[in-house]
Formats: structure tokens, C-alpha cells, sequence
């Protein structure tokens, strides 16, 4: 019997993380910020890792004598107070002379070894402090318990960054062997005839190979360092590109959801009308298009030395500013050129413009002749 073997699977497990789907918008100036809060910065191990060796390298060049001398002394009096208590007068060391032994020399080791420890630490805080500035974040201590998901460990452990790690440790590898090789070749036979030195001759050279061999190393750690900080920061700057939605999330966050400002500005318009058709009662005149502008007038000397705009509309609103002009018997007067001016280049409170002057007199010259002969 033939049968087919259906095996079922999510591309989504491929697919880049983040809604929206790919991310290919810039990272905003919140996204950049939020992840520098989290501990999510472009830096490079590679350069402290570079700058600390080559620091203490050289460290050990300049004061390396200084270094084996106080070595060698601690070497000698270990070996001579350990001689001296094996053979002490009427009986065996006591305890507390091992004490005191071993206190004093981890007390000189420490002394010897401080430069080295406090160089450690200005390197480590100077190369983060340029990498990253200041910036204190717990976050990155706190407990994922994301990161116990075997599923999400075995996309972690095929991911393009552990094919980098093993490319760079890989080119780390043939480039420090090229260098030992490239130093020891000419040097070989010096070693090979050490036997043939005394103990200060024989650990002269070998330290001195050492280190200047360190100080090899560690340049080409530092152009190493120097491709990967840059490799860092471009990958940083990628993990932290947005996809269109988380774009729009955003902005809907930092500015409000549209929906809900669009319906604010439109209840804060028709209370500005409300308030607007209120003053229409007042008004000495109201100047029509007649049918699409509507502008209502009030000419007031003891408030402004020129009409003053009480309320202007169009259409819908036009047609609510003559039936409040009607309904509280103001004077509606139809000039169409005067009405789209004053619609166009007047606000609500502003005082008529004087190249305006002459036509709105004219008109509330007519209205108040009007009122007069009605008088």
C-alpha cells in the first residue's frame, strides 16, 4: 500500500521577529532610547578584550623588571622563611608563623599586582564610557524566563550572529598563529638553547619574548576589535529597524489615536459654533452670498474704532447664521464680493480691514437707514 508521509511546519518559525512583518523603517529616536534603557547598546567585547591586552602588555614592558624583582623577592622569602620554620629552635613552626607568612605574601602579590588590576579597571571603564557613554541599566540583570525556551535556544544557537562568533573566532585563530609564527620563526634557536643560559639570563628572554610577542598579538586584536565594533554597530542599528506597523503604533502612542483626536477637534468646533451662534443676535448686520457665506457684523465704537466679525460660515453653517439673524431680527443684506472677502481674509474677533472700510460702511450705512425709516 502506498502511502505519503505530510509533515506539517510554521514558516513563521523562520520568519523575523516583530509584527508588522519585515523591518525596514529607520529606527525612531523612542525606539533608539527604549532599547538604550533596556541595555540594548552597540557594543563590542572585541575592543575592551583588545584594549586591555595590549594595555597590560605594555604595561609589562615599560615596568616589567620592576615586576620580576618583586616576584623574585617574594620567590626568596618564601623558600626562606619555609627553611627557617622547618628547622626552628626547641620545636616545630607554630600556626601563627604560617600565618603571618602567608599574609605577607599575598599582601606583597597584591601590591605587585595593583597597577595591572587598577589599569584593568580604567580600560574596562574608559572603553565602555566611549562605546556606550553613561548610562545605568538593571535591566539586562533581571530574570528572562523566555531565554529557558528550548525552542527559542535552538533558533538562537543556528542564528546568523553564532555564524559570526565562529568566523571571528576562527579569523582570530589564523591571525594569532600567523603572528606567533611570524616572531618565533627567527627566534626559535634562542629558545631551543636556554638550557645553555643562567635562571636571570633564561627568564629575560622568555619574558621579554613574551611580551613583545603579546604586544603583537594584541595590534592584531585591535584591528579585530576595530571591524567588529563596526560589525556592532551596524547590527545594533538593524535589530533596531521597525516594521511600517510598529511605526504606526508608535506615532498612535506618542501623538494619540487619530480617531480620538479627530472626534475632540470636531466637539471643540462645534462648541466654538455653539458660542459663535450665540453672538449672532447681537450683530448690527449679516452679510450673505447669498446662499454658500454667511458673515455676521457689529460695529461698536465704545469696543472698536471698526466692525468687528461676530460670526462667519459656510453653507450648512451659513444657512445657521441667517435663520439666528431672522429669528432675532437682524438685517441680512446680500453683497457676494464683500461676503467671500470678508470670509476669506477676516477671523472671528478681528476688526474689519481698512481696504475693507468704504464697502462695509455703505452696507451698514443702507442697514441703519433702514432701522430708522422702520423707527
Amino acid at each position: 500500500m502506498n502511502g505519503t508521509l505530510r509533515l506539517s511546519y510554521n514558516l513563521q518559525f523562520f520568519a523575523q521577529e516583530g509584527p508588522g512583518g519585515e523591518k525596514t523603517e529607520e529606527p525612531t529616536g523612542k525606539r533608539r532610547e527604549d532599547a538604550r534603557k533596556k541595555g540594548q547598546v552597540a557594543k563590542s567585547q572585541e575592543v575592551y578584550n583588545a584594549v586591555s591586552l595590549f594595555a597590560i602588555f605594555l604595561l609589562l614592558r615599560i615596568y616589567g623588571q620592576t615586576f620580576g624583582k618583586n616576584f623574585l623577592e617574594v620567590f626568596r622569602r618564601v623558600y626562606g622563611s619555609m627553611a627557617d620554620m622547618a628547622r626552628p629552635v626547641g620545636g616545630t613552626a607554630s600556626a601563627n608563623d604560617f600565618s603571618k607568612l602567608l599574609i605577607a605574601i599575598i599582601l606583597r602579590v597584591i601590591i605587585t599586582l595593583l597597577p595591572v588590576l587598577l589599569l584593568s579597571f580604567v580600560v574596562a571603564f574608559v572603553v565602555n564610557l566611549v562605546q556606550v557613554k553613561w548610562k545605568v541599566s538593571f535591566e539586562p540583570m533581571k530574570p528572562k524566563f523566555s531565554k529557558l525556551n528550548p525552542l527559542s535556544g535552538f533558533k538562537r544557537f543556528f542564528s546568523k550572529q553564532k555564524l559570526v562568533d565562529l568566523a571571528k573566532a576562527v579569523l582570530k585563530i589564523v591571525l594569532v598563529s600567523a603572528v606567533v609564527y611570524s616572531f618565533m620563526r627567527d627566534r626559535i634557536g634562542f629558545v631551543l638553547l636556554m638550557n645553555e643560559f643562567s635562571i636571570e639570563s633564561a627568564v629575560t628572554l622568555v619574558s621579554s619574548t613574551l611580551v613583545n610577542l603579546g604586544i603583537r598579538i594584541a595590534s592584531v586584536y585591535i584591528v579585530i576589535a576595530a571591524l567588529d565594533y563596526i560589525y556592532t554597530r551596524w547590527k545594533h542599528h538593524e535589530d533596531l529597524k521597525m516594521t511600517k506597523q510598529e511605526v504606526k503604533d508608535e506615532m498612535k502612542d506618542a501623538e494619540g489615536n487619530p480617531e480620538i483626536k479627530g472626534k475632540i477637534r470636531q466637539k471643540m468646533r462645534e462648541i466654538s459654533r455653539a458660542r459663535m451662534m450665540q453672538a449672532v443676535p447681537e450683530a448690527d448686520v449679516v452679510i450673505t452670498n447669498p446662499t454658500h457665506y454667511a458673515v455676521a457684523l457689529k460695529y461698536d465704537t465704545d469696543i472698536a474704532d471698526a466692525p468687528v466679525i461676530l460670526a462667519k460660515g459656510q453653507d450648512y453653517v451659513a444657512m445657521k447664521i441667517k435663520e439666528e439673524a431672522r429669528a432675532a431680527g437682524v438685517e441680512i443684506v446680500e453683497n457676494k464680493p464683500l461676503a467671500r472677502m470678508l470670509y476669506a481674509n477676516v477671523e472671528i474677533g478681528e476688526k474689519v480691514p481698512p481696504e475693507l472700510y468704504q464697502a462695509v460702511a455703505e452696507v451698514l450705512a443702507f442697514v441703519y437707514n433702514i432701522k430708522k425709516q422702520a423707527g
